[in-house]
């Protein structure tokens, strides 16, 4: 049986803080983690995840994943599961500080029976993910693969904090190989130099991504479909956790571009899921097709 979406990169045990809640300990989370459990809450029925755990988190992770329906292939050699601590300011700025970093990710970690999948969501959170292994995937299906860079333009810096940075030639190497490309705002200007967003969307373009979107926190989106730009306004809500709301956004995309084949329409429904996430903290948060197609009519009434 065909897979609807598999993802891949790390998943993390994170603590949170932000000026309405802290965690209390670690908490499930991760780009390609989060998708995929908004695309199986959102009514995919086969959704499986590939990565990296340590012997730390491995047990819980396994029976998280159970829970949620998930099927896993994991490389569990590593002594320590990945994680951040993640401090959100009153403006939604956020520091990071690494906790720890599991092992990278090859191609050996990808059985064969993931390579039959419908679409790859590629979410790598600390470049656990390469050139290489995107390329494995590209030559070994036909699947759509839509790319969320964050673990791209990440590395470590002094005692642990993050610092940002791209490699462009290798980026494009990357861009060329890929579907969608869905950086935030501080990513597309990290990775294009351009603090513009819609000129960020036409630099993504020449370095060969083929459609382009930038996520703009609670401005919404923009993206860019053959010549013509869309704005995507944002559902106007009250965040309580960002965390994983551009992670929310990839997954609930594919979810309704897999039933609409339309870009516009796909990112109107991220867009309506993203901000149900927000409201919320963690790995059990609620979301239903029927409160995101609701959320999603509304946003379309401001579409310009």
């Amino acid at each position: 049986m065909t897979f609807n979406l598999v993802g891949i990169g790390n998943p993390v045990y994170d603590i949170i803080i932000t000026p309405a809640i802290s965690t209390d300990g670690r908490v499930l989370s991760g780009c390609s983690t989060n998708a995929c459990l908004v695309a199986k809450r959102l009514g995919m029925p086969r959704v499986g995840l590939i990565g990296s755990v340590g012997r730390d988190f491995s047990e819980r992770f396994q029976l998280d994943m159970r829970k949620y329906g998930i099927e896993t292939s994991l490389d569990t050699e590593s002594e320590r599961t990945g994680g951040f601590r993640l401090v959100y300011d009153d403006k939604g700025d956020r520091t990071l500080e690494v906790l720890a970093v599991a092992e990278n990710i090859t191609s050996k970690n990808i059985p064969e029976d993931f390579l039959d999948s419908r679409f790859f969501l590629i979410g790598p959170i600390l470049g656990e993910v390469d050139f290489e292994l995107i390329k494995y995937i590209r030559t070994s299906t036909s699947s759509t693969i839509f790319l969320d860079p964050q673990g791209l333009v990440r590395s470590i810096g002094t005692v642990g904090k993050i610092i940002h940075k791209c490699d462009r030639d290798q980026f494009k190497r990357i861009a060329e190989l890929v579907d969608f490309v869905k950086p935030n705002e501080h990513e597309s200007e990290i990775i294009t130099g351009e603090g513009n967003p819609v000129l960020a969307l036409e630099q993504l373009r020449e370095l060969g991504v083929k459609v382009p979107i930038v996520t703009l926190a609670d401005r919404g989106s923009v993206l860019l479909e053959s010549d013509h730009v869309s704005y995507i306004p944002a559902f106007q809500t009250r965040a309580i956790d960002p965390t994983g709301a551009g992670d929310t956004y990839a997954g609930s995309f594919i979810v309704e571009y897999d039933r609409t084949r339309s870009v516009v329409e796909s990112a109107l429904f991220a867009s309506a899921a993203a901000s149900i996430k927000v409201e919320q903290v963690g790995p059990d948060f609620h979301i239903t097709q029927e409160e995101a197609r609701r959320r999603k009519d509304e946003i379309r009434g401001r579409l310009r």
